[in-house]
């Protein structure tokens, strides 16, 4: 059975924090609040866990799973970045972007995508996301929380606990997020694609739906 903790989405309760943070130090996954949705969440470096998230979401390994960061310079120790894609990652985080970039040794194989060896990557702008990287000290492997044969991912946590309180560990009540997902940028290539349009808007980034 899931714990469930009302936490407040601008001043998180540092207590409620430590305890999220333990959960997933011990193997647990958590449905948590993001600037853009709700997201599932659990630790970078445990096998089993991520396998679980993968259970829920019904994804196979060829799914991009999401490292949270808390700031650009910790994205750096997991992502291969050139001048030319930090310029768009600067002008992007934080925000409701995810970037697709090669992957480093620092990232377990079996979570970058199997065949391209590329790991999507994101620096979310929300006061408990933030506050539970700090406290774990390093990423957390993430996917915005869409359950199969839905389009649209789980906005209000009450419908998540109900949903899912038998298959993950914890639910961190901050209220509603935003009911839509990151913009999704592939920068691997010669020129950045829009694999998904999202809540991040192009605009500023200097992209067009066009790419």
């Amino acid at each position: 059975m899931a714990q469930y903790f009302h936490i407040h989405p601008d001043n998180p309760q540092a207590r409620l924090i430590k305890q999220a943070a333990a959960i997933l130090h011990g193997g647990g996954v958590a449905a948590i609040p993001t600037d853009s949705s709700y997201a599932l969440v659990c630790h970078l470096d445990d096998k089993a866990a991520a396998e679980r998230l993968r259970r829920i979401r019904q994804v196979d390994e060829k799914h991009h799973l999401t490292l949270l960061c808390s700031d650009l310079s910790e994205l750096g120790a997991y992502a291969v970045v050139d001048n030319r894609q930090f310029r768009l990652l600067r002008a992007g985080t934080p925000g409701p972007y995810t970037f697709i970039l090669e992957a480093t040794k620092e990232v377990p194989r079996r979570v970058s995508h199997p065949s391209r060896r590329t790991i999507g990557v994101r620096v979310p702008e929300h006061a408990v996301t933030h506050a539970l990287l700090a406290e774990l000290g390093q990423p957390l492997l993430a996917t915005t929380l869409i359950m199969p044969a839905h389009q649209d991912p789980l906005n209000d946590p009450e419908e998540i606990r109900a949903i899912l309180e038998k298959h993950v560990d914890l639910v961190l009540d901050s209220g509603p997020c935003l009911h839509q997902p990151t913009t999704v940028i592939d920068l691997t290539g010669n020129t950045p694609v829009v694999v998904r349009l999202g809540r991040g808007a192009l605009a500023p980034l200097g992209l067009s739906a066009e790419i």
